[in-house]
C-alpha cells in the first residue's frame, strides 16, 4: 500500500509540475518566506505555498485542479515533509501522516462512508 501511495504521489507532482505554466514569486518581509504561486496556462491557481531563503520548501502547500477545487494539502519544514497531508479525491479523502520526512500511517474515507450521528 505504501508503495501505490508514494507511486501515486509522485505521479501526481510531476503531473502538477508539467500542468503548471507560469509562476509569481512575492519576498514575505515579516516572514523572510519566498511566497509562491503557480498557473495553469488559463491563468487558474494551479498550487501556492512558500520557500526559505536557501530554496527550500516551507509551510502550508496547496494544490488545486483547473476547476479551482483544492486537491491537496501539504505541510513541509526546511523542505522535510510533515505533519499531515491530505489528498482529495472525487469520491475519497486521504490523509497521509509523515514523520522524519516519512510516511507514519495512511487513512482514507469514501463518500460511501457512514459516519455516526446522535
Amino acid at each position: 500500500m505504501k508503495t501505490k501511495l508514494i507511486f501515486v504521489f509522485a505521479l501526481l507532482v510531476t503531473a502538477m509540475s508539467f500542468a503548471q505554466d507560469k509562476r509569481e514569486l512575492k519576498l514575505n518581509q515579516e516572514t523572510q518566506l519566498i511566497e509562491v504561486t503557480y498557473f495553469y496556462e488559463n491563468g487558474d491557481v494551479s498550487q501556492t505555498g512558500t520557500y526559505t531563503l536557501e530554496g527550500k520548501l516551507q509551510g502550508e502547500w496547496n494544490s488545486y485542479n483547473k476547476q479551482g477545487q483544492r486537491t491537496a494539502s501539504a505541510t513541509y519544514k526546511d523542505g522535510k515533509k510533515v505533519g499531515k497531508w491530505f489528498f482529495w479525491g472525487e469520491d475519497s479523502l486521504r490523509e497521509v501522516d509523515y514523520e522524519n520526512n516519512t510516511i507514519a500511517s495512511v487513512s482514507e474515507w469514501s463518500n460511501k462512508s457512514k459516519l455516526a450521528s446522535h
